[in-house]
């Protein structure tokens, strides 16, 4: 018992330690300009020196020897949870060919030449040669990059985006591929042969492994997804179910489905950061990330710590005949994956090219770190080469670290690449201008407060108007001196979405949007961005497009197959409607800012005209297309936009009552439990509203009295025995009804909306009619037994009710004047046909 104490003393003296010894360097690190991680292995090296002749305390952290099972299991988690969830998932997905093609075909090509050539030259050198499968693996352990130090040096410097992007994606994915690789081969080291299935096998089990971990990590991240959108602003519960899902992901592919754990926890990561990151709450999104933030500082500090405290110098001169050959063979392999693959990759279809400048960066940044270490310390002792791998790994490691990561700025500087883009500087002016103006609308609310006098307020404005001025006129000349009317469009489009996607953020931490609508609005902005920094060009379609479309009447037509989900159908089609209507108020919100955006910036600021107003008239169709859905909607089921207004006001009084009990209890008014009691009842109001369903947009059959021509002699009471036989279908605007040459089992009547009636003649569309409350269609597929002669399209949110072919026979059959009307109806619009 005494014993287990003891431990578990030494243990948290340890780690105590470490940390304190962390974030000295840290602290230090801010003023010598070198990476963090390379200064704590240079602290760790030096500790483990002092400690041989110097202070007592020392030995028990220097002597501490690291499992690897901790490594993979504690840090490596973590590492990997915090850089995917960080990660900008659309630049990923947009450089996903290059990233794939240095992780995948790019490491294996990499372990190949490493082993190949360690092999080769240990034959001719040395007197021991090391055998093929062991050099392999060596190989594969050293093909998997840390790039740690390169990515905060590049968030130092401003780096281009896309080559952070490039470098840590490479990183996130090789990892796995280095781990799964290094398994395969060291079987074969073991076992002492190799044929021809062996390497069939591995190659099959290698994609099972990859591609499984990826769906388990997946699968998990939609799983706790669902549980967050049910949390309303607990940040423990939120924190919590990340921590779960960033270990249970990697627990589950490795000890259950004996996939990949990385690519489980990357795929996790990934997915809660782009998908994922709308279901946690926003009150709670900044906690998140100071904690994944401080879990990641942990974890590299104490494994780059270790590394330092675990270097043996006297290993590694024994060993440094073998650590150069090592060192050429991974400069000459990082040279040909890097200037041969990427270049090949850049001219593929559908791919952006990557500059010398950033191939460069890619190859000498290609640092290695935790995972080789983690790797060759879970080597097997039977393994004859364990122990040299161990110094020659280390002696890499401390070669990227050392000699990569310290002249990597300069590297960067002599390419420039730390020079931030036009857009950049631009961006960087105008938040300094934003601030001195806010700073400068606070100086008359603090002297009126009794902060200061009235002349030092006057000198703070006069400083504050002159800092101002300066700020405009840098931004004039970068206007002026480096922007052509072409780009001066772009950039100001740019900056008229950035301004539009925080307006969309702050409606939806307000209440004003829904998770989904923001969803959509949100990744609509990042479609716009995209398009216009790579081509200069708006894509037509973003918030409906026709791929979407598409998408969702597949899906209703084959429900409407399915006979007894009429009730699913219709949720379908009455949520699309108010999908429709939310983002159409989101939008008309957000272009209205924008606009209102545009008259502030013309006062202050020299701009071309023609940029300013080719932005504006994007902007104001925008407008004008959301306030025509909104009207079309408001005017054809008042009653759902007063429902949906409702629910709105009840979510915005929610959230107004929750900021006012925080005010109160950090002003002291209320005591901490009872605003605690209070905030929980408001937060399950909140999550009540939010959950809800989308209720069916009904329209009572008594109107189709007052608006179908051969009902309106019915007598009531006969026409309630009709409207049994109808059923009502509600369907958003642009959503197609029915379509020319399918088979027709319906007749549709249109009690709400407008439709529109064409058909497809010589590969064109020819518009026929357009019908409105009170008319119907469909009825030529019952009265011929034919296919549809033409495509009926709403064109506003529509209610209709449907009658079938079944129905319709015993109708006609029961009432010859509602046939006679119908075949009259029928007549003349097959005159039009012809």
């Amino acid at each position: 018992m005494e014993h287990g104490a003891s431990h578990i003393a030494e243990l948290v003296w340890v780690i105590t330690g470490l940390l304190l010894i962390a974030a000295g360097t840290l602290a230090f690190t801010k003023y010598i300009k070198i990476p963090f991680t390379v200064a704590l292995v240079i602290v760790g090296i030096a500790l483990a020196y002092l400690a041989e002749g110097g202070p007592h305390f020392l030995r028990p952290i220097v002597e501490y020897q690291i499992s690897p099972e901790i490594i993979l299991y504690i840090f490596l988690p973590a590492l990997i949870f915090e850089s995917a969830f960080n990660i900008d998932a659309r630049q990923l997905r947009q450089n996903l060919l290059p990233i794939l093609t240095l992780a995948i075909p790019g490491l294996l090509l990499s372990t190949f030449l490493i082993g190949a050539f360690i092999w080769v030259v240990t034959s001719i050198i040395f007197s021991a040669t090391i055998p093929l499968p062991a050099a392999l693996l060596l190989g594969a352990i050293l093909s998997a990059t840390d790039p740690v130090a390169v990515i905060a040096l590049f968030k130092q410097l401003g780096a281009p985006k896309r080559l952070t992007i490039l470098v840590e994606g490479e990183s996130l994915f090789n990892d796995a591929t280095s781990i799964v690789t290094a398994k395969i081969i060291l079987a074969v080291a073991l076992a002492g042969y190799f044929t021809t299935g062996t390497a069939v096998g591995g190659v099959i089990e290698f994609f099972i492994v990859f591609s499984g971990g990826i769906l388990v990590g997946w699968v998990a991240a939609i799983i706790v997804g669902l549980i967050l959108g049910r949390v309303e602003s607990d940040q423990y519960i939120e924190i919590s179910l990340t921590t779960i899902l960033a270990y249970f992901s990697f627990l589950l592919a490795e000890e259950v489905f004996h996939v990949s754990g990385v690519m489980a926890t990357v795929a996790a990561g990934v997915t809660m950061g782009g998908w994922g990151r709308t279901k946690i709450s926003p009150s709670v999104a900044g906690y998140l990330e100071h904690f994944w933030q401080y879990m990641a500082y942990v974890s590299n500090a104490l494994i780059f710590l270790l590394v330092g405290l675990r270097v043996d110098l006297s290993s590694l001169v024994n060993n440094i005949g073998l650590v150069l050959v090592v060192l050429m063979a991974m400069l000459i392999s990082r040279m040909a994956v890097v200037f041969g693959l990427v270049p090949i990759v850049g001219k593929l279809p559908n791919s952006q090219p990557i500059s010398k400048g950033y191939q460069t960066i890619m190859y000498w940044g290609g640092l290695r770190g935790a995972i080789a270490l983690a790797i060759v310390l879970h080597l097997p002792g039977d393994f004859v080469y364990a122990e040299a791998f161990v110094a020659v790994v280390m002696g890499a490691v401390l070669f990227t670290l050392l000699v990569q990561g310290l002249t990597m700025g300069k590297l960067v500087g002599f390419l420039g690449l730390d020079k931030p883009s036009l857009s950049d500087r631009l961006s960087k002016a105008e938040g300094i201008l934003s601030a001195k103006r806010l700073a400068q609308v606070r100086i008359p609310e603090l002297q009126a407060g009794g902060f200061f006098s009235a002349r030092i307020s006057n000198m703070m404005q006069e400083r504050y108007d002159k800092g101002i001025q300066q700020i405009l006129k840098e931004i004039n000349t970068l206007h002026k001196s480096e922007l052509d009317s072409k780009e001066e469009y772009r950039l100001m489009f740019l900056r008229s979405l950035s301004l539009e996607k925080s307006r969309y953020y702050e409606m939806f931490t307000k209440g004003y949007l829904s998770e989904s609508a923001y969803r959509d609005l949100d990744h609509s902005i990042n479609v716009q961005i995209d398009s216009l920094r790579d081509s200069g060009n708006v894509p037509a379609y973003t918030i409906y497009p026709t791929r979407e479309k598409y998408f969702v009447n597949t899906l209703i037509r084959f429900v409407e197959m399915l006979r007894g989900l009429t009730f699913i159908l219709e949720q379908i089609r009455s949520r699309q409607i108010y999908m429709d209507y939310e983002k159409a108020w989101g939008r008309h919100q957000g272009s209205k800012k924008v606009l209102e955006e545009f008259d502030e910036i013309l006062k202050t600021e020299s701009l071309r005209p023609e940029a300013v107003a080719k932005v504006r008239e994007h902007y104001e169709h925008w407008s004008a297309a959301a306030r025509k859905r909104i009207d079309a909607t408001t005017e054809q089921f008042p009653e759902f936009v007063t429902s949906m207004q409702e629910r709105l006001a009840a979510r915005l009084a929610l959230h107004a009552e929750r900021e006012a009990i925080d005010e109160k209890t950090h002003a002291g008014s209320i005591p901490g439990g009872v605003a605690e009691t209070m905030l929980d009842e408001l937060v399950e109001e909140l999550r009540d509203l939010r959950g809800s369903e989308v209720k069916e947009l009904h329209v009572e059959p008594t109107e189709l009295l007052r608006k179908v021509p051969f009902f309106q002699e019915m007598p009531l009471e006969e026409f309630t025995g009709v409207a049994n036989k109808l059923q009502q279908s509600t369907f958003p605007s642009g959503r197609t009804i029915i379509k020319q040459g399918e088979k027709g089992h319906s007749l549709f009547l249109i009690a709400r909306g407008v439709v529109r009636v064409s058909r497809r003649e010589k590969d064109m569309d020819r518009d026929l009619a357009t019908l409105m409350a009170g008319d119907f269609f469909g009825e030529m597929a019952l009265l011929h037994h034919e296919p549809r002669t033409a495509t009926c399209k709403a064109v506003s949110p529509c209610a209709l009710y449907e009658l079938r072919q079944e129905d319709f026979d015993k109708l006609c059959k029961k009432y010859p004047l509602i046939l006679k009307a119908l075949e009259k109806t029928d007549r003349e619009r097959a005159e039009k046909l012809h």
